[in-house]
């Protein structure tokens, strides 16, 4: 593997009923390019008593990007949004000055023998002027990301610009997330397609770079912009994401994101004093940390 890039190992971590893995961040890179957290969701099987139930908990300064390849998540928030996220439609949360939110499996998905879900879920860090903005909710449906076919591939923008097409979601700071699907072993030209801080998050299947194969569950990150060609394996799926990288450090402790740590250090506070606003009709309350 050449200098300029690094492989990393999913590594597990719980969340109640579910096992996940987290991608990023890790000890030798903390951020590609706005992206601050990676973590991957099953393949997991929904079962009666077992689905996704996350409660009540809060961010700030960042967005959170929910994509799935199936089964369905129930978000509400604290702007008062409720949407259901299916296979291939964005919801994306703005967190800003501050957003409490919950992420279920809906109701109707105990009763679907069949239901499953498998996904990730990624942070994007807020530029500094815009960490304090007022928190929002966008959702866009799979039918209104750019989805387009380059030989064997079929490629989804879902965010960001890339390719010389731009996703309709909004975002703060010039950045892209491509999903990419191979039909056949295929090469993929990156060059002069994205800029900025690369990784590739191999979701299924495989990639080549050169003389080095990347397996499922792994990610390759690129520490230049200069990367020229990938090749996806038949049956391949890949993450594609990445983007400028912000001048300040950005600092991270639980579900906060801040290019400072005494406004992390507030938020902290509020949370404990239950002074963040809270997602109607729902008194479930996930405590600090210790």
């Amino acid at each position: 593997m050449a200098n300029n890039k690094m492989i990393v190992e999913e590594r597990v971590r719980d969340i109640g009923n579910f096992l996940v893995g987290r991608l990023l961040p890790f000890r030798k890179k903390r951020q590609v390019g706005p992206f601050t957290f990676i973590d991957h969701m099953g393949p997991f099987k929904i079962e009666k008593d077992k689905g996704l139930g996350v409660d009540q908990h809060p961010h700030i300064g960042l967005s959170t990007l929910t994509y799935l390849f199936e089964g369905q998540v129930e978000h509400r928030d604290s702007t008062g949004a409720v949407q259901i996220i299916r296979p291939g439609d964005v919801g994306f949360m703005t967190a800003g000055k501050g957003v409490a939110h919950t992420e279920r499996t809906p109701t109707l998905e105990y009763n679907n023998p069949d239901a499953s879900l498998h996904g990730y879920q990624v942070w994007v860090a807020l530029p500094k002027n815009d960490e304090e903005m007022a928190p929002r909710f966008d959702f866009i449906t799979r039918e209104d990301l750019p989805t387009w076919q380059e030989g064997g591939l079929t490629l989804t923008l879902v965010a960001g610009e890339g390719y010389g097409k731009r996703s309709p979601l909004p975002v703060y700071s010039p950045l892209f997330m491509l999903d990419v699907s191979a039909q056949e072993a295929t090469e993929l030209d990156i060059a002069g397609n994205l800029h900025g801080e690369i990784a590739l998050v191999i979701a299924k299947g495989q990639i080549t770079d050169g003389e080095e194969t990347i397996e499922a569950g792994q990610m390759l990150v690129s520490k230049t912009e200069d990367e020229c060609c990938i090749t996806l394996g038949k049956d391949s799926r890949v993450l594609i994401f990445g983007g400028q990288p912000f001048p300040e450090e950005r600092h991270m402790y639980w579900n906060f994101v801040s290019s400072s740590k005494e406004r992390i250090e507030q938020a902290k506070e509020e949370w404990k004093d239950k002074a963040f606003p809270k997602v109607p009709g729902d008194d479930t309350y996930i405590p600090l940390p210790s």
